[in-house]
């Protein structure tokens, strides 16, 4: 058997064996635009401005109203304003939300559920249709799906023709995504077709990642075994078209002709696809390492000598209070801007300067694994805010604004103190890949022509992708 003929054959078990898969992600990701751009449900409002302190006009303190329903420890507080009314939101020792009137101290039952709702209304405008149901969320599932980011969260189900499903993280008045019954059904497609999570179902995440990676395997071999049969029977194929014209006979091979055609105008696209996506799965298969819990305070009430209504700073100004404890102090965590925070001591009322940056280096060496050998850090670290998206930090990642904390080794922890959450952590192995996918497989490097290019062009891509597969699997039965 000659060469030329081994790789033939190759390239034919690879394709056949390929041929699925390669149906399966380019038609959910054709589907992918419709699903996040075009047929993106809409929404009146995405973005809630809470009231500012003044407007809110609490008569009790914190204090007061934790001596009143015999509070002795708690996580956190907030104020909210809703239905006409001021609550604080007390987090407590058991992590339960309690809403309390900020007037008498009196405890709203179902609280955080009626907040949920409320907030609900607010964002869709629709304070007439029924509430189908509503539940609390601790997990990710198909319909909120980790890109999501926010846990817990309260998915609030409407009444309605289009199924309008509102997903509600109360703690910090925003909302965590809305799904139609149409977005509804396209995510069902791209988890089943694109993602394989039946698998993930079925044994597990790391028995998904191993076999979809062995899958672009095939794909990269019956790439490169097409590539090169092209190269070597490339005269062949160039005499048999100049004598078939020639000779005036039809092209009976032109399934054949076809594919080896458009399979050499889209095999760089397909590079891009096939490396991109087999990096991805390398890192996650990488990244094993399990997360550490979240950072949990705990507080009792005699460290709040200092009223929350008395804050050095006018009422006008302070659009959220709450609580944050570390280093062994507790302090009034004071957002008086969208991208500013202030931290005040419960006891003295003094101020932290670089208060926000302090406390992240704080959650971030929480964060970090100490069996890395990296927990303790000499020097000072570099902290810096990010107030938007960018192609490190990307807009997958939620939160906003953050504080990017830099180590020795290029290494980078994203976190949200205003949650004390980590947003996201990136290495160099990280960054790689971030970059990698965006700009290889979600094809950013168009951004400059606008989303709707950008999404056309990867739906080209794809379905060029598609139609060589379809064109070779056709001509393996016409040879059959």
């Amino acid at each position: 058997m000659s060469v030329k003929t081994s790789f033939y054959k190759l390239h034919r078990v690879f394709g056949l064996i390929a041929i699925v898969p390669v149906i399966c992600w380019t038609l959910s990701g054709l589907s992918h635009p419709f699903m996040s751009n075009w047929f993106r449900p809409f929404i009146p409002v995405e973005v809630y401005k809470p009231p500012v302190q003044s407007e809110v006009k609490p008569a009790l303190s914190i204090q007061q109203v934790l001596h009143i329903n015999d509070i002795i420890e708690l996580r956190n507080f907030g104020l909210v304003s809703f239905n006409k009314a001021s609550y604080y939101q007390v987090l407590g020792k058991d992590s339960v939300c309690n809403y309390y009137s900020a007037d008498d101290g009196v405890l709203l039952k179902n609280g955080d559920q009626l907040y949920a709702v409320w907030l609900a209304r607010y964002f869709t405008q629709d304070s007439v249709s029924a509430i189908k149901s509503i539940s609390l969320q601790k997990t990710f599932d198909g319909q909120y799906q980790p890109i999501n980011h926010l846990l817990p969260v309260w998915k609030v189900s409407f009444a309605r023709p289009d199924g309008m499903d509102v997903y509600i993280e109360t703690g910090q008045s925003r909302m965590g995504t809305f799904n139609n019954n149409t977005r509804k059904a396209l995510l069902w497609v791209f988890e089943q077709l694109h993602t394989w999570e039946f698998l993930a179902a079925i044994a597990g995440d790391t028995f998904r990642n191993v076999f979809l990676l062995g899958v672009i395997t095939v794909m990269f071999f019956s790439l490169v075994s097409g590539l090169t049969i092209y190269g070597l029977f490339w005269k062949k194929f160039k005499t048999a078209t100049q004598k078939r014209k020639a000779n005036g006979r039809d092209d009976k091979r032109f399934l054949h002709r076809y594919h080896r055609q458009i399979g050499l105008y889209v095999s760089f696209v397909m590079l891009t696809f096939v490396i991109s996506a087999a990096f991805h799965l390398f890192v996650k298969l990488h990244n094993t390492e399990p997360e550490k819990a979240p950072y949990a305070q705990l507080i009792n009430r005699e460290e709040l000598s200092l009223s929350n209504l008395k804050m050095p700073v006018a009422d006008s100004i302070i659009r959220k209070i709450s609580l944050a404890k570390f280093n062994d102090r507790a302090y009034y965590q004071v957002t008086i801007a969208p991208k500013t925070i202030l931290y005040f001591d419960t006891q003295t009322g003094t101020v932290l300067a670089d208060g926000d940056k302090i406390y992240a280096a704080f959650l971030s060496n929480y964060y970090r694994p100490e069996s890395k050998g990296i927990k303790q850090v000499k020097g000072k670290l570099k902290v810096s805010q990010i107030r938007q998206f960018d192609n490190e930090y990307g807009f997958i990642n939620k939160r906003l604004p953050v504080q990017k904390v830099s180590y020795p080794g290029n290494e980078n922890w994203y976190i949200e103190t205003t949650t004390a959450k980590l947003a996201t952590k990136v290495n160099g192995l990280d960054r790689a890949e971030g970059f990698s996918f965006i700009f290889l497989h979600k094809f950013f490097y168009m951004s400059w022509a606008g989303k709707n290019i950008r999404d056309i062009a990867s739906m080209l891509a794809a379905l060029g992708v598609l139609v060589v597969a379809v064109l070779g699997f056709l001509s393996f039965i016409k040879n059959k």
